[in-house]
């Protein structure tokens, strides 16, 4: 399964790329629209490889009180954030993905992805139950898009060096589409598993609100570990 998602992927990027290419060389508009909405299958598809903050999207939904309105809305953020990410550091080119990948010998990224977990487990330990601000599920999105698309940035870099990064752009806008329904569609299966998990327990709310918040600190804990391991490594 994963091989043939990978086997998709790298045919749409591929296919992706030779129509930069001949729009480059002044082949015009006309086919490189034809192919553009491609790049929402691409997008899906690509969302559905390892990473992309999905266990984190959805431990979130699951220890929180979100609705299906609120799951959605996490599910954008974090969607718009991970490829506007890599759109953003193309655009400023080197300079920024110096800051970003820490050549310095830190690790931003990793120290976002520590800040996470340390969010979660201060949630998990010291928050009400069931106690979520209106802008946080905006918030936990953005924090858990942090980290850029590398193939987002593989096609800024690949249109900028054709001279038409207007391209690359229109790009990371459909696959943002497609990086959106899938990331969606795990929120909604959270949401809805957890709106049915509740009703089983619903003579339990105690039970279930401890549950909850052993999630989100183990998970929060394991976030943590890995970022500081890696860290202290670097």
């Amino acid at each position: 399964m994963l091989q043939a998602i990978v086997d998709t992927q790298r045919d749409i990027y591929l296919a992706f790329a030779e129509h930069i290419k001949t729009f480059a060389n002044g082949g015009g508009w006309t086919a490189f629209l034809a192919f553009l909405p491609m790049g929402i299958v691409f997008g899906a598809v690509h969302a559905m490889t390892p990473g992309h903050s999905k266990a984190v999207l959805a431990t979130y939904l699951t220890g929180a009180s979100a609705g299906i309105g609120r799951g959605l809305m996490v599910s954008l953020a974090l969607s718009a954030t991970h490829v506007t990410m890599a759109v953003v550091i193309a655009l400023f080119s080197l300079p920024l993905v110096s800051v970003m990948l820490g050549s310095a010998g830190s690790a931003p990224l990793l120290e976002d992805l520590s800040l996470m977990g340390a969010w979660m487990l201060w949630s998990a330990c010291f928050r009400p139950p069931h106690v979520h601000g209106e802008g946080e599920g905006v918030a936990v999105g953005f924090m858990a898009g942090l980290i850029p698309c590398p193939l987002t940035l593989f096609v800024m870099i690949f249109a900028m060096s054709r001279g038409v990064p207007e391209t690359g752009i229109m790009f990371a806008l459909v696959m943002m589409t497609g990086v959106a329904l899938t990331l969606s569609s795990v929120a909604l299966a959270t949401v809805l598993f957890r709106t049915r998990i509740e009703k089983l327990l619903a003579t339990r709310h105690a039970l279930l609100a401890k549950i909850s918040k052993l999630v989100e600190g183990l998970t929060g804990l394991i976030l943590v570990i890995i970022a500081m391991r890696e860290i202290s490594v670097r």
